[in-house]
């Protein structure tokens, strides 16, 4: 006999819903020709009951169970053609779980029986599996959504007002000795105060957190016998990631975002909807290919048992159906609506973008995006590429998008590097890059300015390595990217030759402060403002150790110094409020004095000309910018050794207050007058108020 009477319920909201009667099931399947909904115990160990859905509205297969509840274990069975050739890839014998499920239970056990096809079979795919995968994978739940905010808000901080801090939310916690076993290395861990008052001692207004959502492991791909530590395989784009969950309810990430927003900390969450973890026509039926692989990926039109893949991933998600990018925007709203995040960096963008296999400003996604009033009220910055034709869409995307920008990146890099034709470029990244930026529009923080992120060097191994070292990841190293424009300083790895270790901590400290003191929005890694080390391991994907995790108790002086100098950067950088600013600069006069809102000066405290710009021996720069209160000078110098820099002459009465000195040299230096000459020191980077008497 049945625990719950049945009825056809509704085609909408799709997922599953309670309404404290009963709860409402709904999924779509374009291509399907029977739809079983299949209840299990508590655990999911057991299938209890199955129910044949029925009803099919505009391809959404619905039922009622009334007297269900939350907390109500299920998953789906789903028939129909069998033919991997033309793109049909349904086996009833894979169970699957709920594509707008925002729970699960039970974990991924590596069994053949998750492939829809006999593994064992040398057809491959072409084969089939008649294994029940039901014991080998997780279930969705049925959740309640009720939740007292307590009035929460979002900070609604501007990208201009922003300080971005990319971590892993597993790696920051795991050793943190402040919390409870159960808490490391999940949402309870980092909502801990010893967590969230050390971000806001150190300034930072904005944590974008390493993909969250349900993630499963790299295993099914050829080649790859270790997990994916950082969770870009994303499988649930409404589930959270089980094993951040200390007591698997899903409330704890709802009480971390609330009170990280009384702390003043906004959540960007990083999203990857661009492929999922089921990977290429090899890989597991767990969700999406078993319900409509037609519908939710895209196909090889030439031979659809193959797919298109831009992603290096397996296969595209396909955004240009509209039911995949209606679960992909009801996703979206979902993060914002019920668990009030503050934005997304969206993964290899460019995929999302793709119409007929081409990136396309009017593609469905962008437009979808721009007419949304949930998602233009929260930050959304893409990643503007993927691995496809035409992928590198840097400076592409619509207004209202910001953008990471590795232009950015390489040439702060090649810059404190040493190398040589640099100046012309460092002048456009300092000043927001307006070059990719300036047009429709789009304000100066479109550009999200990055030294170093979670893919690549640290920034102390930035200036310790020369090449990378990820022979622990098992491949030989030959994964990761050889193009670091990295420089170790003078010995290769961890050294104590007082050279090249002070030689390490001026370029450290000199790229720190560029970043604080470029225009658009800065975003840091974690464990850079106290020099982290994955030990040159530079694509530590898969390593869920003590490469990656940080090691608070092993904090020495040194990098407590400077950890309170990152501090200091963040409080200078909110101090000068020119750094507010949206537009981008003209180099144009701004008064009746003849003041430029920008101006570039060589260390003869002269005005750049043409012949400075292409001068590929030079190695330093200022720029001085007029704003309302008065001028702000900055001195990048990556020469080897110390320079004598006259400052520009301008008016006597005016002040030069020196406010930051990178190097640490000049522990005072106040009220001097323009045309004086000053030492400058190697690596560094000064940087001077100037007020008038």
């Amino acid at each position: 006999m049945s625990r719950f009477k049945s009825n056809s319920g509704r085609a909408f909201p799709l997922g599953s819903n309670c309404d404290g009667k009963g709860v409402n099931f709904a999924l779509f399947s374009a291509h399907a020709s029977k739809v079983e909904l299949c209840i299990f115990n508590d655990s999911g160990s057991q299938e209890e009951e199955r129910y044949v859905i029925r009803e099919n509205d505009n391809n959404i297969w619905h039922i009622y169970l009334e007297g269900a509840k939350p907390g109500l274990v299920y998953g789906y069975r789903v028939y129909g053609r069998y033919d991997p050739a033309q793109g049909y890839r349904f086996n009833p014998n894979k169970l699957l779980i709920d594509p707008y499920g925002k729970k699960l239970v039970g974990t991924l056990i590596w069994n053949k029986a998750i492939f829809g096809y006999d593994i064992d079979s040398a057809d491959k795919d072409l084969s089939f599996s008649e294994l029940d995968s039901a014991p080998y994978v997780p279930k969705s739940v049925v959740v309640d959504d009720n939740y007292d905010w307590e009035k929460d808000v979002s900070l609604g901080y501007s990208l201009s007002s922003s300080i971005i801090y990319e971590t892993h939310l597993r790696g920051a916690t795991k050793l943190n000795p402040f919390l409870n076993d159960s808490e490391r290395g999940t949402f309870a861990g980092f909502g801990d105060d010893s967590t969230l008052n050390y971000l806001k001692h150190l300034g930072i207004t904005t944590v974008e957190f390493l993909p969250i959502h349900a993630f499963f492991s790299n295993r099914h791909k050829r080649g790859y016998i270790i997990d994916n530590y950082w969770g870009y395989e994303s499988f649930s784009f409404f589930a959270p990631e089980q094993s951040y969950l200390s007591k698997g309810d899903i409330n704890e990430i709802k009480d971390l975002v609330k009170k990280m927003h009384a702390k003043g900390i906004e959540v960007i969450l990083d999203v990857v909807y661009n492929h999922t973890g089921e990977g290429n026509h090899l890989g597991p039926t767990l969700c999406y290919r078993g319900i409509d692989n037609l519908s939710y990926y895209t196909l090889n039109q030439d031979d659809r048992r193959y797919y298109n893949d831009t992603t290096g991933c397996g296969a595209g998600f396909n955004l240009q159906h509209p039911m995949v990018l209606r679960l992909v925007m009801d996703s979206l709203r979902y993060w914002v609506k019920e668990m009030h995040v503050d934005g997304f960096r969206f993964d290899l963008a460019t995929t999302l973008c793709r119409t007929n296999g081409n990136f396309k400003q009017t593609s469905g996604f962008l437009y979808a995006v721009a007419q949304d009033e949930v998602l233009q009220r929260v930050k959304l910055i893409a990643e503007p590429w993927d691995i496809g034709m035409g992928g590198y869409q840097l400076g592409a995307f619509l207004p209202g998008w910001a953008e990471w920008n590795d232009k950015y990146r390489d040439n702060i890099r090649r810059f404190w590097k040493g190398d040589e034709f640099q100046i012309a470029e460092l002048a456009s990244r300092l000043t927001g890059s307006s070059d990719i930026f300036n047009h429709d529009n789009r304000t100066i923080s479109s550009s999200i300015n990055f030294i170093t992120a979670h893919d690549g060097f640290t920034l102390h191994d930035l200036v310790s390595y020369n090449h990378k070292h990820n022979s622990a990841n098992g491949e030989d190293n030959r994964d990761g990217s050889d193009a670091n424009w990295s420089w170790n300083s003078g010995a290769e790895g961890e050294s104590d030759n007082k050279v090249v270790e002070k030689n390490r901590m001026y370029r450290t400290r000199a790229m720190l402060a560029t970043l604080m003191l470029s225009f658009g929005t800065p975003m840091m890694v974690f464990g850079d403002e106290f020099a982290r080390s994955q030990m040159g391991n530079n694509n530590p994907y898969c390593q869920d150790n003590a490469i990656t995790w940080i090691t608070w108790e092993g904090i020495n002086a040194k990098q407590r110094q400077l950890i309170s100098f990152v501090r200091k950067l963040i409080r200078l950088r909110k101090k000068l409020k020119i750094f507010n600013r949206t537009k981008f600069f003209t180099g144009q006069m701004v008064d009746v004095q003849g003041c430029k809102d920008i101006a570039w000066y060589t260390e003869q405290g002269k005005e750049f000309i043409e012949s400075d710009w292409h001068d590929g021996s030079r190695h330093s720069l200022s720029y001085l910018i007029k704003d309302a209160q008065g001028f702000i000078m900055a001195i990048f110098n990556a020469n080897y050794h110390e320079i004598d820099w006259k400052l520009p002459s301008l008016s006597n009465k005016l002040s030069w207050n020196l406010l930051l000195d990178s190097s640490g040299q000049f522990a005072e230096l106040s009220n001097i007058r323009s045309s004086k000459v000053i030492k400058v020191p190697a690596w560094s980077v000064l940087v001077f108020e100037i007020k008038g008497k």
